[in-house]
């Protein structure tokens, strides 16, 4: 029995699957998963995570129409894909949380093969993935794309903060405790705010000064900043690594009476106590600080499926080629995204640039052809820094700056364009455009073009 005979069958039986309380969609997935399962052979293309990285390379992939969306696989576990630049919006009280929320099954090409489950192991020497459910899959090409594993529980007693509704910690690093976020920070009138940043990679480097930003704005347009202290922890001896934006916001922080406390990372939450205990990254030495209100972003690493792999470099992320992102050892094996081994910021912009590169050379090594994309390390963090005003800071590899509107002015310098993008033009370009394959980034709706090597 075809699984095109199954889809038939499902799309005329609408009225009575509907009564059932089963979506077309979903019964179609299931039935084809059902009858694929104990025969399923050997995926042509499977792809490891269904955000945004995973998303997007599948939609260019079926764009490009030279393999069907049938050859097509994608593993991810969660039922809702999530825009996860609003949530510092939705912790700066712009957005509710439902607002980033879509159902994942709604972007993925319609044809693909979405396994609802999670990873558990790779071998790469079998051209295999095992699966939680036991289940293990094997493939022609891999594309490693599962985003970065939150290691909330590494800080002792943040964990238990965060889920007291009465403690005042709160992150804009999940779902459910960006709107916390917003309660925690409207309500302080007065007293120490403590925003922290940690040891290693994180998604969007720019997110824990951006929530602080807004709300010292909103506090200073309130005529309550006088009464609020405001300090920034973060393992950096400056506010952002790119030289060019980190003198600039430096300079903010001085202006806007921010207490710097460089070279420095959470390491304990005493939610009861009020209490959160730094390390000197250099010397080792701790030091307690009280405080009112603590906005924590967590440690992030590889996951360990990733780490405890063949496909690691040393740092636990999957090692390719900065260039081609074809991995290091195993040819038929590609990674983008957050989990890549890439000297460059994690940013969902960084994707934009990666994928076409990933798709095409993904192509040329199935032909049998040298790899001729190459990514430049493009990526960009749009910084909100309150008063309706956002510093675009943008840049390549090695912190080449190359701005997209350098020649309207100088980028570091916040403006009131960008802000209005990042709001309000950039959620509704996610959705409708980027998830589905056709953004990219700064050229907009025009695709790159590589060569095509004989």
């Amino acid at each position: 029995m075809s699984s095109k005979f199954l889809r038939s069958f499902a799309a005329c039986a609408g009225a009575g699957i509907a009564a059932l309380g089963i979506s077309e969609t979903g019964l179609i997935r299931k039935m084809v998963f059902a009858q694929e399962q104990p025969n399923e052979g050997r995926h042509k293309v499977l792809i490891i995570g269904g955000g945004t990285a995973g998303t997007t390379v599948a939609n260019q992939i079926s764009r490009k129409g030279q393999i069907t969306e049938d050859k097509i696989t994608i593993v991810e576990p969660s039922q809702h894909h999530y825009y996860q630049p609003m949530w510092t919006m939705v912790g700066a009280g712009m957005y509710q949380k439902e607002d980033s929320r879509r159902l994942t099954k709604d972007y993925l090409p319609s044809r693909s093969q979405w396994i609802q489950d999670s990873v558990q192991s790779l071998q790469p020497d079998e051209n295999a993935v095992t699966l939680r459910s036991g289940r293990k899959l094997h493939y022609e090409t891999l594309i490693v794309a599962p985003g970065l594993q939150l290691d909330w529980h590494k800080i002792p007693g943040l964990v238990d903060a965060l889920e007291d509704a009465s403690c005042p910690v709160a992150s804009i690093y999940h779902y459910r405790h960006a709107e916390k976020a917003q309660r925690v920070l409207s309500g302080l009138t007065h007293g120490q705010a403590i925003f922290t940043v940690p040891v290693g990679g994180i998604k969007c480097g720019g997110a824990p000064q951006k929530i602080m930003w807004t709300w010292e704005s909103s506090w200073a347009a309130a005529g309550t900043r006088p009464k609020i202290d405001i300090a920034f922890a973060s393992p950096l001896l400056t506010m952002f690594h790119v030289r060019k934006y980190g003198a600039a916001l430096d300079e903010m922080a001085t202006a806007r009476g921010v207490e710097t406390l460089f070279g420095t990372e959470l390491v304990a939450v005493d939610g009861p106590a009020r209490r959160a205990t730094f390390r000197d990254v250099k010397t080792g030495a701790r030091a307690e600080r009280a405080f009112d209100a603590l906005h924590v972003t967590p440690p992030m690493s590889a996951p360990d499926f990733i780490k405890q792999s063949p496909l690691a470099a040393a740092n636990g992320f999957v090692s390719v080629d900065r260039g081609t992102l074809q991995h290091a050892r195993y040819p038929n094996v590609f990674a983008i995204g957050d989990a890549a081994d890439l000297p460059t910021s994690k940013t969902a912009a960084a994707i934009c640039g990666q994928a076409p590169v990933l798709v095409h050379n993904l192509h040329q090594h199935l032909a049998g052809r040298p790899l001729t994309a190459v990514y430049d390390g493009y990526t960009s963090c749009p910084i909100l820094v309150g008063g309706g005003k956002l510093m675009l800071a943008e840049f390549k590899y090695n912190q080449e700056i190359a701005e997209t509107f350098g020649a309207f002015g100088d980028q570091s310098r916040p403006g009131r364009m960008p802000y209005v993008m990042k709001r309000f033009v950039f959620p509704r370009i996610y959705w409708d455009s980027f998830l589905r394959g056709t953004w990219y980034g700064p050229r907009t709706w025009i695709p790159p073009s590589f060569p095509d090597a004989p």
